[in-house]
C-alpha cells in the first residue's frame, strides 16, 4: 500500500535520523531490516581462519526480476517485496488468500479454494500459488499435511506452486521445518506433477554475501529461463568460490545451524518476553528474524486507517519504524511486524523502554514513564 510506505510525511526518514548507541540515542530504530547482524562475526571468523585472503566487508547488491508473466494467486500473509518484485515490471495481479487472527493466521485449503473460485468467477486466469515457508511476517512454519494438501490442489488445477523458503535456516524451535522439496522426493504416493513445483532460497539474510538467490525446479523450461535471466545479475567468481567453500565445510555448517538457532531463540525470548511485560502479545512463532506484534488494544477503532495512524504515531513518538499489517495484506487491523535480529542486546533494552513508555501513555497505566539508560560511554539518557 502506498500509504504505508516507510516514510512519515513531515517527519524524518529513518536513513536520515538513524539510532546509534553513542552518537544518536534519540534516533529512529529501523526495525524493518530482515538481517541477522549478530551472526556476522561468525562468518568473519570462518573467513579469516579458512580462506587465503584478507577479509573485506562485502557490500549488498539487491537484484529483482520478474518470475511469472500471468495472473497469480497469493497464499497467506505475504512479504511487502512481492508487490514490488512481481508486479512493477510484469503487471502480475496478486490475490491474497484470507488468513485471520481467529485461527492464528493459519492457511487452510478451504480458504485457498474460496480465493481460487472467486478468481474464476471474475474471469481471472490463475497461473500459480505462492507460499512463504517459514512465513514472513508470521514466523511460523507449514506442517506436512498442509503442504501435501496445497501440492494436491495445485496439481489438480494444473497451476504452479512456488515456495519461498528463504528463512528455512532460521527455525529455532519446534515444530521442525519441512521443505516442499522433501515432500516431493518422498512422494508418499500423492503422485503430483513435479514440473509445477519450484523452490526459492537465498543467502542474503545472513549478511555475509551479496543477494545470492537460488531457484530449485524440476522444470527444465523454468531452469533455462532462470539461467538466461541470471546474466543480468551474475554472481562473482569470488563469491561463488567463497560460498562453495563454506557450504562444503560440514563442520562449520553444522555448528552454524546450532549456533544460529540458539541465538535466535535467545533473542526471540528476550524480545517477546519484554513486550509481554508491558502488555503486548505476539503470535506464537518458531522461525524468522521477526515477530508478529498485536497492537489492537492501542487502536481507536479496528480499521486500516486507525492502524496507519498508530503506525505514524509509533514512528514519530517512539521512533520505532515497524511494519503495519496492512502492508502485508493482513485483513485484521492492528498487527505489526517487528524485526529483532538486526540490533544488539543493549539496543533491545532501549527499544523496550521506549515501547513501555508509549504503551503506558497510550493506555494510561499509571506506571513510571521515566527510564534511565546507561550508554557505553557512561553518559545517561532519560526518556520522558
Amino acid at each position: 500500500m502506498a500509504r504505508t510506505r516507510h516514510i512519515l510525511s513531515g517527519g524524518k526518514h529513518p536513513d536520515n535520523d538513524p539510532f546509534h548507541l553513542v552518537n544518536n540515542l534519540t534516533g529512529l530504530f529501523k526495525w524493518v531490516s530482515l538481517k541477522i547482524s549478530f551472526l556476522l562475526t561468525w562468518f568473519e571468523k570462518w573467513i579469516r581462519e579458512t580462506q587465503k585472503l584478507p577479509f573485506v566487508q562485502m557490500k549488498e547488491l539487491n537484484l529483482s526480476g520478474p518470475l511469472l508473466t500471468s495472473k497469480i494467486i497469493m497464499a497467506c500473509l505475504n512479504s511487502q517485496l512481492f508487490n514490488r518484485d512481481l508486479r512493477w515490471r510484469t503487471g502480475v495481479q496478486l490475490l491474497p488468500i484470507s488468513c485471520k487472527s481467529s485461527n492464528n493466521f493459519k492457511i487452510t485449503i478451504e480458504a485457498v479454494k474460496e480465493t481460487y473460485q472467486k478468481a474464476q468467477e471474475a474471469n481471472i486466469k490463475v497461473k500459480g500459488l505462492i507460499l512463504t515457508n517459514p512465513c514472513n511476517p508470521l514466523g511460523t512454519v507449514l506442517d506436512r499435511d498442509t503442504l501435501i494438501n496445497l501440492l494436491t490442489f495445485t496439481d489438480q488445477h494444473n497451476i504452479h506452486l512456488v515456495c519461498d523458503e528463504i528463512y528455512a535456516a532460521t527455525v529455532f524451535d519446534a515444530p521442525q521445518f519441512v521443505s516442499i522439496a522433501e515432500i516431493i522426493n518422498d512422494d508418499d504416493g500423492i503422485g503430483i506433477n513435479k514440473n509445477l513445483t519450484h523452490v526459492c532460497q537465498s543467502f542474503q539474510r545472513y549478511r555475509f554475501s551479496s543477494s545470492v538467490g537460488i531457484v530449485y525446479s524440476f522444470n527444465d523450461e523454468v531452469v533455462n529461463c532462470a539461467r538466461k535471466m541470471s546474466s543480468f545479475g551474475l554472481v562473482s567468481t569470488q563469491t561463488q568460490h567463497l560460498l562453495a567453500s563454506m557450504l562444503s565445510d560440514d563442520e562449520f555448517v553444522e555448528e552454524f545451524l546450532v549456533e544460529s538457532a540458539k541465538r535466535l531463540r535467545k533473542r526471540h525470548e528476550k524480545f517477546t518476553g519484554g513486550l509481554e511485560k508491558v502488555g503486548i502479545k505476539c503470535l506464537k512463532s518458531n522461525a524468522g528474524v521477526y515477530c508478529w506484534m498485536d497492537l489492537r488494544p492501542l487502536l481507536k477503532e479496528e480499521t486500516v486507517d486507525a492502524e496507519v495512524a498508530l503506525w505514524k504515531m509509533i514512528i514519530k513518538d517512539v521512533k520505532l519504524n515497524v511494519s503495519p499489517g496492512s502492508s502485508f495484506n493482513c485483513p485484521d487491523a492492528g498487527w505489526f511486524r517487528v524485526c529483532f535480529a538486526n540490533i544488539d542486546e543493549q539496543t533491545v533494552d532501549i527499544a523496550l523502554a521506549r515501547i513501555q513508555t508509549f504503551v503506558d501513555a497510550k493506555l494510561g497505566n499509571g506506571r513510571g514513564t521515566t527510564y534511565a539508560l546507561t550508554c557505553p560511554t557512561g553518559s545517561t539518557m532519560k526518556m520522558l
